[in-house]
């Protein structure tokens, strides 16, 4: 009985020594389990949140100077991502600046365009939306979708609309930058740089200042919702009117940013935020540092697209010189129109001493290339070779009407006044003065309103002869010229004249405005000059023109 107990109560000792134990066991593998988790979700968020550091870019530009203030890698490819809908917005507004498209013109959307990842608008196949709403919902939400449907209106396909895009940048100088899409959705191949994207940021406010107002949006109502702006700048930081916030994996947290204060006007670009936050901290430090150091006057040039200026340059240099040789006169030669220096009798001389020949050579080269009386074509410039002619027994050659089928001179009553008469040459001869004519003048330039002054006699000009005329005469006269511009369209060229005539009225008002036809290859361009200026007077054009961002260039004839 006893031993029975015994062996009871030591089951009972066992049984509770294997229940602690196996209770130890449990806590400490508990414990154990416990102490990997918490190791685990100690390393995990390290894993998931590994610091996130994008390749880092920034720039400040005063848009009033053009100086550069601050750089970083400005010039380091980066990709561009939403920062692509400038471009593609830049091209939107220079069809609506011709023209070609409206506001309320209707954008379809395409499966393609339906497709694209977000930030998207949500639109389908087969909708279609206005340009003003598309341009709202691109700079607010950043719609991939409306952007591609653009990139297609645009140019036709997205791949077009890339290269058209690229095509463009190296028009502004934006060398470094590649477009392969519209949205700036991930693409390998689409690269820009800090610098480039400040040189956009400017080129798109200077050229189209009605329709870059649509950056400073910072909501629309669109099918009953309001969608708000990306870019937490606006209305919170002084003077930001836009321009345009992106972000891809690849290259971080984007911008560019416009800020206006006092006069003073910068444009920063960051590139490589860790978050928006930080790249927005990052940007407002850069406008703070900057601004209050900028230039209040704007003395930066207008970006013109391929470089107008360049282009003015270009032309200046292939102007031919007054000094090249003569060139040979052509064996047959058009008839030419000429003004009579006053009375005249008897037949046409044809004495070598009269003038001599190679004068008179270049002088008959410089009539045949002249444009008709009344013609609105440019004066092409012929190289003149000078001679020296002394007083002695010269005749020079006044011409008076004269029958096309004669030789003879009809004599013109004493007192009369000369009419314009056309003379034919004759093939290997040189037209020469009557014996006993008086001095005179031979003029081979139709010149509106002026008098061709000769001994005795007034000759009036054929009312045909137009102001540009006059203008192309007196540029030839003497003096200075300005140019304001080379354009495609001559309407184009009149039309900056007319802007450059009421900015600065003071100057121009009695200049003589005209344009010049001229011809580089299969492409005509058309100068825009003023012509009868002192060097004072150019000079002081010039320099208003400028500070008006109108580019201006001096011509000394």
């Amino acid at each position: 009985m006893l031993r029975r107990g015994a062996f009871v109560r030591s089951g009972l000792r066992w049984g509770a020594l294997g229940l602690i134990t196996l209770t130890a066991l449990t806590a400490f593998s508990s414990t154990d389990a416990d102490a990997r988790s918490r190791r685990k979700s100690h390393h995990r968020p390290a894993a998931t949140h590994s610091r996130y550091e994008p390749p880092y870019s920034s720039i400040v530009v005063d848009a009033n100077s053009g100086q550069v203030m601050q750089a970083t890698n400005a010039d380091a490819p980066r990709h561009p991502a939403s920062l692509t809908k400038i471009m593609t917005l830049y091209l939107l507004f220079e069809r609506l600046d011709q023209g070609k498209t409206s506001l309320s013109s209707e954008i379809p959307i395409s499966a393609h365009a339906a497709a694209q990842a977000p930030s998207k608008l949500g639109l389908k196949p087969g909708d279609s939306i206005r340009v003003e709403n598309a341009i709202r919902a691109i700079v607010t939400r950043s719609a991939n979708d409306i952007a591609v449907a653009v990139g297609e209106y645009l140019g036709g396909d997205e791949p077009s609309f890339g290269r058209m895009m690229t095509a463009k940048a190296r028009a502004l100088g934006m060398n470094n930058t590649t477009y392969r899409n519209a949205s700036g959705l991930p693409n390998d191949e689409q690269i820009t740089t800090a610098r480039d994207q400040a040189l956009l940021g400017r080129a798109i406010q200077d050229r189209f200042p009605e329709y870059y107002k649509f950056f400073s949006t910072r909501s629309f109502a669109f099918r009953g919702n309001t969608i708000r702006s990306h870019n937490h700048l606006l209305g919170r930081i002084e003077g930001v009117d836009g321009i345009k916030t992106g972000y891809i994996r690849a290259s971080g947290f984007n911008i560019v940013t416009s800020a206006r204060r006092g006069g003073r006007h910068v444009i920063a670009v960051v590139f490589g935020g860790s978050t928006a936050k930080s790249r927005d901290a990052r940007v407002v430090g850069l406008i703070e540092n900057n601004i209050n150091v900028a230039s209040v006057r704007r003395t930066a040039p207008a970006i013109a697209e391929a470089s107008e200026r360049a282009k003015e340059i270009k032309e200046a240099k292939a102007e031919p010189k007054r000094d090249m040789p003569l060139p040979t006169p052509a064996p047959q030669r058009e008839p030419v129109v000429v003004a009579s220096a006053g009375p005249v009798a008897g037949p046409l001389a044809t004495t070598p001493q009269a003038l001599p020949r190679e004068q008179l050579a270049a002088v008959a080269a410089a009539a045949a290339e002249a444009p008709n009386v009344g013609s609105t074509d440019p004066i092409k410039p012929n190289a003149v070779k000078t001679v020296t002619v002394h007083a002695g027994n010269m005749r020079t050659a006044s011409l008076s009407p004269m029958p096309s089928d004669s030789r003879k001179l009809t004599p013109t009553p004493a007192g009369t006044t000369a009419s314009v008469t056309t003379v034919s040459t004759v093939k290997g001869e040189v037209p020469q003065p009557p014996p006993g004519s008086r001095p005179g003048i031979l003029g081979v330039l139709p010149v509106s309103g002026a008098k061709v002054a000769s001994a005795g006699a007034d000759v009036p000009v054929p009312a045909a002869a137009t102001s540009e005329a006059a203008a192309k005469a007196r540029a030839t006269a003497g003096g200075w010229m300005i140019q304001v511009g080379a354009f495609d369209d001559e309407k184009d060229a009149k039309q900056r004249l007319d802007v450059c005539q009421s900015k600065i009225k003071d100057v121009l008002a009695k200049a003589d405005p005209f344009t010049e036809k001229v011809s580089k290859g299969e492409k005509s361009l058309y100068r825009a000059r003023f012509a009868g200026l002192d060097k004072d007077q150019a000079e002081r054009a010039c320099k208003q023109l400028k500070h008006g961002d109108i580019p201006c260039m001096l011509l000394k004839n």
